[in-house]
């Protein structure tokens, strides 16, 4: 793997990524040897696997445990024990995790950290695949034997981000049709009528927002929020803004824009994590880590755009240096992988 210091390549995003599907039984054996004899040396060990693609990593996991009778996740988590190792380990155990077990993993951290940290549920909720959230689900039940969407719904004191998880939770059980532009224009048109446009009370707009969000499909409630836009002009965050601004309006704009605007999103969540704004302190991590191989090139685009600085760059000034921003700096200018999915 070749852990040498790292220095962060300048790689243009056109070129074009070539990460073979698998390594070979004596470049396996290899990198696990390295990586064992890595231990301390937590730069060489993250710069090398942040090049790896998702299935060498997989392997070298695999090789790794066959060849030493450890996980190497679990190898790495015990590696916390100094507190200037806790960032990068954290960050190191997640990349290695596939990402159904990685969501399991975040969630779990995100229920027992409490409000501070819905949003990270509130990604994997709206920004996974129904198939992708069943395998979270299960993974989630097999290594905490606990339901995560009982956890959710049983939490105390309830609270608006709740009831919108507990409502996505029910439409990626429930949902099974195409998106219908015809629901789509309805649905917009309620939105409307019961939010900016409201004749009712409060409790209407949120018992009406709550049964479009538990009853379609992420794909159909994209299509009606543009449909939203398309039919009064502006985003339906902007909506949220106009009247006062209470919990269940915060916490929709983030789902909304979670769900509409990703890369717009995240450049902020972001942006929060470098400057320190954020009572999310892993948001940071966790954030590059999940999207380095599904739209990294996109949320780096858009930083750029809204802060008029380079995420790299951003890092670099922020954040201290050391083994996790290396390992950080290492994930945003990997190329993208061919096998990348959402």
């Amino acid at each position: 793997m070749g852990y040498l210091h790292y220095h962060p390549p300048q790689v243009p995003h056109t070129m074009a990524s070539k990460y073979p599907s698998s390594l070979n039984s004596s470049d396996r054996e290899k990198d696990c040897k390295e990586i064992h004899d890595s231990w301390g040396r937590l730069n060489q060990l993250g710069h090398g696997l942040a090049h790896r693609s998702r299935s060498q990593l997989q392997q070298v996991r695999e090789t790794y445990k066959a060849m030493y009778g450890e996980d190497l996740v679990d190898c790495i988590q015990r590696a916390k024990g100094v507190d200037s190792k806790n960032e990068i380990c954290m960050v190191l155990s997640l990349w290695l995790c596939e990402p159904h077990e990685r969501d399991a993993i975040v969630a779990k951290d995100a229920m027992a950290q409490g409000d501070t940290k819905y949003r990270a549920l509130v990604e994997i909720y709206v920004g996974r695949k129904s198939s992708q959230l069943l395998l979270m689900q299960q993974a989630y039940r097999a290594r905490f034997k606990k339901h995560l969407d009982q956890e959710i719904s049983i939490l105390e004191p309830p609270t608006s981000t709740q009831k919108m998880l507990v409502a996505l939770a029910t439409s990626h059980r429930a949902h099974h049709v195409d998106v219908n532009q015809h629901v789509a224009k309805c649905d917009a048109k309620r939105l409307y009528e019961s939010g900016e446009g409201r004749a009712g009370s409060a409790s209407i707009y949120e018992s009406t927002v709550l049964e479009i969000l538990s009853k379609r499909s992420i794909q159909q409630l994209k299509l009606t929020f543009s449909t939203y836009k398309r039919i009064y002009g502006h985003d339906y965050t902007k909506s949220l803004k106009k009247g006062t601004s209470g919990e269940f309006e915060d916490s929709l704009r983030a789902i909304v824009k979670c769900m509409y605007t990703p890369a717009k999103y995240y450049a902020k969540m972001l942006h929060s994590g470098i400057k320190g704004t954020t009572m999310d302190k892993s948001a940071l991590g966790r954030i590059i880590v999940s999207r380095a191989e599904v739209d990294m090139k996109e949320i780096q685009d858009v930083y750029q755009k809204k802060y008029g600085m380079k995420l790299y760059d951003a890092i670099c000034e922020s954040i201290p240096e050391g083994d996790y921003r290396d390992f950080l700096l290492a994930l945003i200018t990997r190329l993208p992988s061919s096998s990348s999915t959402s």
